[in-house]
């Protein structure tokens, strides 16, 4: 799997997360039909299984779990999205709106335009059940570590968290059961900010070192939502509207191997940590 293979992360589905908050909440459904593989709705056994829980139903609210879509429907079922490597779910003002190559599913509102599910390499899945049964669905949702976004940890509680892992702070950092929602991208450009090395041992961080991490994650996830998420090269992620993230322009030693850090001006390294490349800066990062 090289770099470009990358699954979206916390903010990118944050992102799609606030457009959908803002354009399908309220809307009633009108018809959903499985227009491409069955492998977008592979927890289903028929088509039929998957399109009536939706059919009529009014979706009252939209929330993440880790790197999970939730979208509430008034029966008290969840319409759950996971988009995978290349999943992308798509706003159309009309059902005239030209249709996508690998759009899998179609969501017509009564009030006119669709969502539709669009996903080259059928990674991501939607699926459908009662609010209730979510983790049996998805176990790892069980186990899920802290979001970042939805739950408040003081610093000190945080460093606690740290020290009782005793693992590597990239692999923690990426470990759903630890923090949701973080993957290669977003822990290698918290480690930069923070100044800390990939491989250094979670319980070997100093009181201000532990702040710095702290602060990083806020600091680089927030930006990362502000700058609409990261579209690399192969521009599988694209938000709602089908316009890519920014955030890679900001990217600090994400993908920027060989190029001049923007703190010390040395050459950005890569290695490859668990079969992953991992950017990082040899002066700045200890």
């Amino acid at each position: 799997m090289g770099w470009g293979d990358k699954m979206p992360e916390l903010p990118e589905v944050e992102v799609v997360r606030r457009d959908l908050e803002k354009e399908v909440v309220g809307k009633r459904i009108k018809g959903a039909e499985v227009t491409g593989s069955m492998r977008a709705v592979r927890r289903h056994r028929q088509r039929k299984q998957f399109t009536a829980p939706l059919e009529g139903q009014k979706i009252t609210k939209v929330e993440r779990r880790g790197k999970y879509l939730v979208i509430a429907l008034d029966s008290g079922d969840v319409l759950v999205v996971h988009l995978g490597m290349s999943g992308q779910l798509r706003r159309a003002k009309s059902a005239r709106e030209a249709t996508l190559k690998h759009t899998h599913v179609v969501i017509t509102f009564t009030q006119g335009g669709q969502l539709r599910f669009v996903d080259p390499r059928t990674f991501g899945e939607m699926f459908v059940t009662h609010a209730d049964d979510i983790e049996k669905e998805v176990e790892e949702l069980a186990h899920l570590g802290y979001d970042p976004f939805e739950t408040a940890v003081s610093w000190d509680y945080f460093g606690e968290m740290l020290r009782a892992r005793k693992t590597k702070l990239k692999a923690l950092l990426m470990d759903q059961k630890f923090m949701a929602g973080i993957g290669n991208i977003y822990s290698d450009e918290i480690l930069f900010t923070a100044g800390l090395r990939y491989d250094r041992m979670s319980d070997s961080l100093s009181s201000s070192e532990i702040r710095r991490l702290y602060r990083a994650i806020s600091e680089v996830l927030q930006d990362a939502v502000k700058y609409r998420g990261s579209s690399l090269a192969d521009e599988q992620y694209v938000d709602l509207f089908g316009e890519p993230g920014q955030y890679q322009l900001h990217h600090k030693v994400y993908a920027r191997e060989g190029e001049a850090c923007r703190r010390c001006r040395r050459p950005i390294a890569r290695t490859k940590v668990g079969g992953r490349s991992t950017f990082y800066c040899v002066a700045c990062q200890v």
